[in-house]
């Protein structure tokens, strides 16, 4: 049997390169973008392409999460790296970075996606929205930003704290914008980098975005977004993680301690969480494996040491 091939329905119409392993693609569908807010901030879109250099291989497809705002119009944005060592002999990546302006590929045209503020706490919530991202995580909270400023360009983002990490400062993506909107708007906009001995001219803060949250260092990030010592709590605040499954896990396990829940349901019943509480973390995932080993009798048991004394 021949392996299936994708129709297309999409136009490249630009590769915005930010570093060696780091792109903006502009892609242009051949339906018309619709008007209004089409898609809700934080959801994704299937990109896919034939392997045409050797076709035995078939096409790949892959969840993007979107990075323009669903305001803009002309082109949808995706804020992607490069997959240096793939799991998969036909990686997407490999094939976008082969792609040059007007090549045509395919897009799914619903947006789909939970991982947002509608569907989680509710756009009237008052809390802090703490966006922690790794790498290319940044894609859905740059939607989101940017969706409040393409609504109003005054508009005062200072309910928003975003974390961002990567390894060197090439690597922290759409950086000038984000300053820009933290002077601007009023954005708590805290890059890190997590190797920062080969990046002697960096004065900014280091280690992996997960560790903003280590107990040494959560007061000063509490300070640095307008808390008071100890108020980073679900009162104040809700946590949404974007990127490696170790930031994820490292970041929920660093804020069990402040009575933040996770929303994954096998996770909150192996950690004994009612139905009726709250959940106050949400993170992206594409399946639904645990990112906690709550399945491992000594790791679940080390998970529930975490948790605040009742």
């Amino acid at each position: 049997m021949a392996p299936r091939t994708l129709e297309y329905n999409a136009t490249l119409e630009a590769k915005v390169d930010m570093s060696d392993v780091l792109a903006v693609f502009k892609i242009v569908p051949d339906t018309p973008i619709p008007d209004g807010r089409w898609f809700i901030p934080g959801q994704y879109l299937t990109l896919g392409l034939n392997n045409e250099a050797k076709p035995e291989l078939g096409s790949v497809r892959r969840a993007m999460s979107i990075a323009s705002a669903p305001q803009q119009r002309g082109t949808i944005d995706f804020y992607v790296r490069y997959v240096n060592k793939p799991e998969s002999d036909n990686p997407l990546t490999h094939l976008l970075w082969n792609m040059k302006p007007g090549d045509r590929m395919s897009m799914t045209t619903r947006a789909i996606g939970k991982f947002n503020i509608d569907d989680t706490i509710g756009l009237e919530d008052e809390r802090l929205k703490i966006l922690v991202a790794a790498g290319t995580g940044l894609a859905p909270f740059t939607s989101m930003v940017e969706a409040d400023i393409e609504a109003d360009p005054k508009a005062d983002l200072s309910s928003y704290v975003l974390l961002h990490g990567a390894s060197y400062p090439n690597e922290i993506g759409y950086k000038e914008r984000l300053e820009q909107l933290a002077r601007d708007n009023g954005l708590h906009y805290l890059p890190t980098i997590s190797r920062p001995k080969e990046a002697p001219e960096w004065t900014g803060d280091t280690g992996r975005v997960e560790d903003f949250f280590k107990p040494e260092r959560i007061e000063a990030l509490e300070q640095a977004i307008g808390l008071s010592p100890g108020e980073l709590t679900p009162d104040r605040a809700v946590i949404y993680i974007c990127g490696l499954t170790g930031t994820i896990a490292m970041t929920i396990e660093r804020l069990l301690g402040r009575g933040f829940v996770p929303f994954h349901r096998k996770i909150r019943r192996e950690l004994g969480f009612d139905d009726s509480v709250e959940s106050t973390i949400y993170y992206e995932q594409y399946d639904n494996e645990p990112v906690l080993k709550v399945k491992d009798p000594d790791e679940l048991a080390r998970i529930r040491a975490l948790l605040p004394s009742s």
